[in-house]
């Protein structure tokens, strides 16, 4: 169903999407589309919005099973901003946001679906997941001159760190339970990353309510939120495997002459399954078996 802007959607559709689990994606281009909505409604996702440009093609039965709004997708911090508009009309649903190109997966998704996932973290107190943004690309860019290809997608098997998140209000203190996650592409490329995009973790599922905001660096106006584990235990996480560095490193004039491949010595096939993921501890099961 296409709608003409967020506001239309909220005036039609926002009792039965605050049902959930609600995916929101953006499209910065027509790079996999389809195959990110696809993934979506395979992990379980009640409802789908798709934020686009007018001109975005979506495959008509696709187009029947997702909410199409028209959105200006390249405005600064566009996709925390359209959810930040959505937030408080959707209290109490859990939401999923990512961009095209990005695929969420999380401990045992093959076999288990979202809403089964969310019940247990709920139950565990917990109302935001941290995930982690694993960069994928594809092997033979000459091939695949955009660095995308789903049949052949490699990811960094190492390399990944993380940094205590300092708190500038409070004389630089480390915060409670919050790292700066980084690696993969935007760590081994940093001279075409600005400084501010580096980092790779990202709230990406949340429970909204009402007064709750999101930063443009994917955090939450809540510090509790931003955590990546509650204080008694591990929780789990999820990774978002998206090629949407890539895309962009490929793209940008600059960086595009510089890099003929993206793959190096720690580079490993990805396998489209999340336990890979977790066996190269980019997410973690928790308690959850």
């Amino acid at each position: 169903m296409r709608h003409a802007s967020i506001a239309d959607l909220l005036a039609r559709k926002a009792a039965s999407l605050s049902t959930g689990p609600l995916a929101i994606v953006m499209a910065e281009d027509e790079v996999e589309v389809d195959s990110t909505l696809t993934h979506l409604l395979k992990c379980g996702f009640r409802d789908v919005v798709l934020l686009a440009p007018g001109d975005i093609a979506v495959a008509p039965d696709l187009e029947q099973r997702i909410h199409l709004v028209t959105y200006d997708v390249f405005a600064d911090a566009a996709l925390p901003s359209a959810i930040n508009t959505m937030m408080d009309s959707l209290a109490g649903t859990w939401i999923h946001v990512c961009y095209n190109a990005e695929y969420l997966f999380f401990p045992f998704c093959e076999t288990r679906r979202i809403r089964e996932m969310l019940t247990f973290h709920t139950e565990e107190r917990r109302s935001a997941m941290l995930t982690y943004v694993i960069d994928l690309y594809a092997g033979d860019l000459a091939t695949h001159p955009n660095a995308v290809a789903l049949d052949d997608a490699w990811l960094d098997r190492t390399g990944y760190y993380a940094l205590a998140r300092k708190d500038p209000a409070r004389n630089w203190e480390p915060l409670d339970r919050q790292m700066d996650f980084f690696g993969g592409l935007r760590w081994r490329f940093e001279e075409h990353i600005p400084w501010t995009r580096r980092k790779i973790d990202r709230i990406s599922l949340f429970r909204a309510r009402e007064g709750l905001r999101m930063a443009p660096d994917f955090t939450l106006n809540d510090p509790e939120l931003n955590t990546y584990a509650c204080q008694w235990h591990h929780n789990l996480t999820a990774a978002v495997c998206s090629f949407r560095t890539a895309k962009a490193l490929r793209t940008n004039p600059g960086s595009r002459q510089a890099i003929s491949s993206f793959r190096w010595r720690n580079s490993t096939p990805f396998q489209w399954h999340s336990q890979q993921l977790m066996d190269l501890g980019l997410m973690e099961p928790g308690q959850w078996f």
